[in-house]
Order: structure tokens, then sequence, then C-alpha cells
């Protein structure tokens, strides 16, 4: 048995097997061979699971996106049963005598830059596709499979740390909890966790190199004890534990169907945060009066081109259906900083938290955003959306939107495609949007707080870097002086303010935001049942 230590995240306890996640960059080496039909026979043997591969995400995509943003999957199945691809491929091994793996890789390049230099967009796009079907094969050569990421039974997911476009992949419904050796405590790994109600451990020294995957181990979020081959009564323990976390939990679901009101009167709604159209199942699940927030980008990340119009309109229709007349905030898209596309181009910048992101993106490249605004707008029809603007610093920002916003509701009445006027909000994130929300509360219909970075910036201080989690404080006095103000300047303009930063669902500040006059808490759906029970035992 050997216990490690980390910092916790989420409380809670798992027991069960470990899936180490580890990240294998393949160096493919040109190698001589003898065998020529063994070779052959290895990258058919590769493709085959190729194939396989890409059927289970195409499945798991069209249950979570639907099937115009699954389609992709099918693509890449049909690409590699392309007789010009597979005939390179064994006309390379063939003639020079070399690996499977130095012949898929060369052959893939091959085609990807002459894909590349094609007039035509559309074949201009398939480059991408070339290339990510013949890593998936060199991948699938080196014995590296899906990288861990296809789970077939409940894990505890053990990871080095991990990336937005990596969570997107895993099946949520088989993970019992998350431990990492980097991170912080507003890392995307944490976030998800919370969202999940799992436990997570971050910050535990641990060589993944020497960990098994299947091994048995018990994550103990309440204490940040990680143990490997526990013994027989520390099993117990937190079999023990467990049973009573259950318990609680469903005390708690004799909450469901209450509404969220005072011992005084006052009622405040309680929304939840998604990251996709697959997590609108915990939404419903603990009875959340609506979506706060709808991060878009997820259907940005984990892909080589950019979604097409239809995509997103079919996983934002999907969603405001699901949601059944409940509100749908959709936050536009806020890429950049820690959330990267590698195909947008956005380069590497030293302040990435500062830098080329969210709006800013939009308004410098406005055909991406008027495409995603029109399947907004399309998706409107199906139910009760509103929008949200990320990284608002300014006026002459809100005016700018509201232009474009003109342009695409023309665009629609001119094609004839129906749409409805929706709210539209901005988030509060910048000290700058704080200064001047009385000016703002007069351009829009509400303001969402996120207070995440609302807190990194006021502070100056990157919480990404878990080197300053000491310094970090999101109950800084600077930072509910600014939440107030924001309130009171939306109620003065007769607007509603709510938060959806992940200071939202912290337990100690309830109180002080139903007192403050903030309308709405948008949280992780897990965190849902906790607030109304807290909101319903208050004065």
């Amino acid at each position: 048995m050997e216990t490690l230590i980390g910092k916790a995240v989420y409380k809670g306890i798992a027991l069960g097997k470990i899936a180490v996640l580890r990240k294998t960059e393949n160096v493919v080496k040109r190698v001589k061979i003898d065998d020529v039909a063994a070779e052959l026979q290895r990258v058919e043997s590769a493709k085959a699971q190729a194939i396989e591969q890409l059927g289970k995400l195409y499945d798991k995509a069209v249950k979570e996106v639907g099937e115009a943003s699954a389609a992709i999957f099918e693509v890449h199945q049909m690409m590699l049963e392309d007789l010009d691809f597979n005939e390179a491929i064994e006309n390379v091994i063939r003639t020079q005598e070399v690996n499977a793996e130095y012949a898929v890789a060369s052959t893939g390049d091959s085609f990807s830059e002459m894909f590349a230099s094609m007039d035509d967009d559309y074949m201009k796009a398939r480059a991408v596709d070339i290339k990510d079907i013949s890593e998936r094969l060199v991948q699938n050569l080196a014995g590296n499979g899906d990288n861990g990421l296809d789970f077939t039974e409940p894990v505890i997911v053990v990871a080095d740390d991990l990336t937005p476009s990596e969570t997107v992949q895993m099946d949520k419904e088989k993970i019992l909890a998350f431990v990492t050796v980097h991170g912080s405590t507003n890392s995307h790994t944490a976030i998800l966790a919370r969202m999940m109600n799992i436990p997570a451990l971050i910050g535990v020294e641990m060589k993944l190199e020497d960990m098994q995957t299947g091994t048995e181990a018990v994550v103990d979020g309440f204490t940040g004890e990680f143990i490997l081959c526990p013994e027989e009564e520390v099993k117990a323990k937190a079999q023990k534990k467990l049973d009573e976390e259950n318990e609680k939990r469903n005390l708690l679901l004799e909450l469901k169907g209450k509404e969220n009101i005072t011992l005084s009167g006052k009622k405040i709604e309680l929304y939840a945060n998604i990251g996709s159209a697959a997590d609108v199942g915990y939404v419903l699940e603990n009875d959340a009066g609506g979506i706060g927030l709808f991060r878009s980008e997820f259907l940005y990340i984990g892909r080589n081109e950019l979604p097409s119009e239809e995509e997103q309109f079919q996983a934002y229709k999907q969603v405001a259906q699901n949601m059944a007349g409940k509100k749908v905030i959709i936050r536009t898209l806020d890429i950049g900083a820690d959330k990267q596309a590698d195909y947008l181009n956005l380069g590497k910048e030293e302040n990435p938290a500062l830098g080329y992101r969210a709006i800013r993106i939009c308004l410098t490249q406005t055909e991406i955003f008027k495409t995603q605004l029109r399947a907004i707008f399309r998706a409107s029809n199906y139910g009760q959306i509103a929008i949200m603007y990320p990284m608002i610093t300014s006026v002459e920002e809100v005016k700018k939107i509201q232009e474009i916003v003109q342009e695409v509701k023309k665009e629609l009445r001119d094609c004839e495609i129906p749409y409805k006027d929706v709210e539209e909000g901005i988030m509060i994130e910048t000290p700058a949007a704080v200064m001047i929300s009385d000016e703002l509360a007069e351009l829009v219909d509400f303001f969402s707080i996120g207070t995440n970075d609302l807190t990194q910036y006021t502070l100056a201080i990157d919480r990404q870097n878990e080197k300053l989690d000491a310094f970090y404080n999101p109950h800084h006095k600077a930072v509910l002086k600014m939440i107030q103000m924001v309130v009171d300047n939306a109620h003065k303009a007769g607007k509603w303010a709510g938060i959806c930063g992940e200071l939202g669902a912290d337990l100690e500040l309830t109180e002080t935001f139903v007192r403050m006059g903030v309308d709405e808490l948008s949280v992780a759906p897990s965190m849902i049942l906790k607030l109304r029970k807290i909101v319903r035992e208050m004065e």
C-alpha cells in the first residue's frame, strides 16, 4: 500500500481501478525491414483498429452533439479506405523496404502537402484530415491506441494534467475521479470534477511512468489522499464514507422541485454551467432552473477545422429542445488563453490570459463570429435562448457587436429563416467592465459576472499558476466590492445580474450574494441542490 498526498479540488470518495493517461509523442524512425508482408499486415491491423475507434467516436458524438457534428468521423473512416492513400503506403513499404510507421507518416505528409497546395478551399481542408488519420494509424502501430481516453469500465483517471480537448473525448459516465500531477484549483480538470460531482486531487507528486493501469486505488477528496493498492481495512473505510456521501446526496434529492426562496420570501435563480450538449443530463438530473453558461467552445476544440454553421445549429437546437422551454444562455466563442485550437493559428503569446482571445477574436475575424451568431439565432426558434459575450472592456465593443448582430438578423430575414429576438448580455470579467458597468447596463439586457477572470485580473494573479494558489483569494474585499458595484448598476438600469464563475458555488458566500441582490447564480450542476438548501434556510 502506498499513500500519496495532493490538494483536493472537489470533496468526495472514489474506490476503483486507475487508468493512466500517458501523453505520447511518437518520433517516427525509418527502419529497414526484411518481411514486407508482415509490415503490410501491421498496416491492415492498425487500419481496422482505427476504423473501429472512429466508429465509437461517431456513435458518441451523435448522442452528444448530433449527426451533423459527428459526420467528420465518418469522413475519416472513408478516407482510411481511400485506394490511392493505401496504395501509396504499400508502395513505400515494398519499394523502400521500410517499417509501417515510416511509410504511413511519410505518405500522410505527402498527401497532406498535396491537398494544402490546392486552390479549392474544400480540398485544402482535407489536408488536416489526412494528417489526423495518418497520426491515428501511427499511434495504433506504436501500440498507443487512443492514449487511454477510451475507457471500458468506470476508472480513476490519473494524468500529468488534462486539457479541454482531452476531456471532450472522455466518456464522462466512466470517470470515478481525477488525480493529476499538475493543475490549479481553477484548472479545467477542477471545473469538470465539480460539474460531474466527483472527487479530484491536483498537485500529487507521482511518477506516471511507474504507474500501472488497472491498479486498485482510493481517492479521498476530504483528506487529499491517493492510496494505491489499499489494504482491506482501508477499502472498507472508503466504502463506508462512500455510502455516507450517497446518503447525504439522497437527502438533497428531496429538495428537487422546491423553489429557491429564502424564509423572508426573496427568490434567486439557480442555473447550471455546462461544457457541451452532453452535459444537459446533469442539468436536468440536478433540477437546475436553466443553463446560465453554455460554453460553446467545446464545438471548436479537439478537432481540425472550424465547425460549420449547420453543426453549431444542431448542437444549440438540441440543447434548447432538451431544456424544454427553460432558459439557455450561450456564451459566444471564448477561445485563446488555456483553450487552444491549432487550426486558428493564434500563435504563442507571452501573456495569453491578457492576449488575443474571446470577443477580440470574434471582432477581428468577423466571419467566424457571424457563423456562430447565425447558428444561435436559428436555434432560438426551438427554445428560450439568450446570448452573452465574453471579455468585454468597452462600450465600443458592445456597439460593434450590436452592428454585427443586426447584419446577421438581416441575412436571416433575407433568406426567410425564422428566428426570435433574444436576450443579449455581457460577461463582466475585467475591472474595466466593472468601472463602466453603469454605461454598459444601458446597452444590454443582463450582466453575468465571470468571477474566475475577474479575480485574476483584479489581483494580478494567473489563476492557472499553481505556485500562486496561496495568494489567490477569491474572497478578497476588492472582488466582493466589484460584484456589489456591478449588481447595483444593473438594478439602477432595470437589468438583472448573475454570477457564472466558480465563486457562485462557494457555499460560504451564498448568503452574502443573496444579500447583495445577486439575481442568479450559475454553477456546476452538482451544486444546485446544495445552494437551494442554503437559500431556503436563510432569513
